[in-house]
């Protein structure tokens, strides 16, 4: 287990924007492929974006496109992903994970408990 841990959850008003770290201390980070799932209440899980271990390559799935950004520091340990323009139907819990391969959101190596994204006036 990677023991992957989210902070940067909060309220923000439609329009906003936030950061949402994943790091670890058990290992180093840029040896995996990230990824980034949602879940809103009644809703399935679902994947929104992912960023490669081997060459930076970043998925993004269209409801995020162009408004959400995920990135690594590798000198911090930490991925980010960087939520801009942000709308009511973005409220969920986000969290973080290792993937084998990026896109792919079905296999997942670790998952991290979430932080909750409310985005409301």
């Amino acid at each position: 287990q990677l023991q992957l841990v989210e902070s940067g959850g909060g309220l923000v008003q439609p329009g906003g924007s936030l950061r949402l770290s994943c790091t670890t201390s058990r290992f180093t980070l840029d040896s995996y492929v990230i990824g980034w799932f949602r879940q809103a209440p009644g809703k399935e899980r679902e994947g929104v974006s992912c960023i490669s271990s081997s060459d930076g390559r970043t998925h993004y799935y269209d409801s995020v496109k162009d408004r959400f950004t995920i990135s690594r520091d590798n000198a911090k340990n930490t991925v980010y992903l960087q939520m801009s323009s942000l709308k009511p139907e973005d409220t969920a819990v986000y969290m973080c994970a290792a993937l084998f391969y990026c896109p792919n959101y079905k296999n997942v190596r670790s998952w991290g408990h979430g932080t909750q994204v409310t985005v409301s006036s």
